[in-house]
Order: structure tokens, then sequence, then C-alpha cells
């Protein structure tokens, strides 16, 4: 007897199976450094309006600079001007007080309480101007004659005295704060006048 040959069926064969399609990438979390486009266009705006700020500042302050230096100058100058205008003013009270001292001196005698008291009002008054910055332009006897501080109101011939120099004095001048205030009235040497020829 044969036996019989077991057929077995062969196993299916099952296809390789295709790979499963590859997952999409989850998107990527955004950084919390990322800045989107919008952000730094933002930036560049605020810094833009911080640049224009800035600039605005400077100015303001250049501008608020230039305003207190004006303001001090200004009144630096009124005082200087309200100062000179005070002081002029009071010139010719101190030429009469000094021409009213001077007589005084040529009456001495029986005067010499009132010439005491003219002295002591001229000192005070002089001093009290200096305070303010009253200087007396020197122009004595023989000094040269300068058109910047002196008003020569006349030349005369002069042997003793040289051609250009002072020779006398008419009204004190002064000046205030290194500005002049009142140029010194003064006679003018013309020099020696021309000897005549001596005929033989």
């Amino acid at each position: 007897m044969t036996a019989k040959t077991k057929h077995t069926n062969p196993a299916p064969v099952v296809p390789p199976t295709a790979p499963p399609p590859a997952a999409e990438p989850a998107p990527a979390e955004s950084s919390p450094d990322a800045i989107s486009p919008e952000e730094i266009d933002h930036l560049k705006d605020l810094a833009a309006r911080a640049d224009e700020n800035w600039d605005k500042y400077l100015r303001a302050a250049a501008e608020l600079d230039n305003y207190r230096k004006r303001v001090a100058r200004e009144k630096e100058e009124l005082a200087r001007f309200t100062s000179e205008r005070v002081v002029a003013a009071l010139l010719p009270v101190l030429d009469n007080l000094e021409r009213a001292l001077a007589a005084a001196q040529e009456h001495e005698a029986g005067n010499a309480a009132l010439l005491d008291g003219l002295q002591q009002v001229q000192t005070q008054f002089r001093r009290t101007l200096e305070e303010f910055g009253l200087k007396e332009v020197v122009a004595n006897a023989g000094h040269p004659f300068d058109p910047n501080i002196h008003e020569a109101v006349g030349h005369i011939e002069s042997a003793e005295h040289p051609e250009g120099h002072v020779i006398e004095q008419l009204q004190r001048g002064y000046k205030l704060a290194d500005r002049l205030l009142r140029p010194a009235r003064v006679v003018v040497s013309k020099g020696k006048g021309e000897e005549p020829n001596a005929e033989s």
C-alpha cells in the first residue's frame, strides 16, 4: 500500500507591504526667542521714533541753552546800560562839587569847616562812583594826547611841552568798566613856534 502523499497547501504569498506613509512633520513649535517679521517692523518703527524724539530733545536742549545765554547777556547789558546812565547823570554833580571845593580853597580863611565838609563829601562821592566801576581818565599836563580818551578843545604853541602833548586839562574824563564814558577835555601843544630868523 502506497502511502498517500500528503499535499500541503502552500502558505499564501503575502505581497510585500509598502512602508507606511511617512508621517508629516508636526509643525515646529515657535521658540520663545523667535521674532516675527511683523514684530521686526514694529521694532524698527519704534527705533525710528526714538531717534526722532532724541533729535527733538537735542534741539530743544540747545535752544534752551541759547535762550539762557541770551537772557544772561541781555541782563548784563541792561545792568551796564543802567549803570552808565546813572553814573553819566551824576558826573555834572561831581564837576560842580569839585568847582565848589576849588572856590572854597581860594577863600579858605574863615571857611575851614565848609572846606573840610566839601572835601569829605567829594571823597565819599568819588568812592561811591568808583564802586560802580568809575575810573578817571589820565590827562595830566605833559602826557601824550590820545584821541581815544581825550578831546582836544584847543591847540596852542608851547615851549615847555612837545607837540601832541597835553598842556592843560579843562574837564576830567571818565571810564566805566573799561568803556569810555566821557573823554577828558584838554588843550594840546602845537610845539614851539618858529623863531624868526635873525637878519644880520
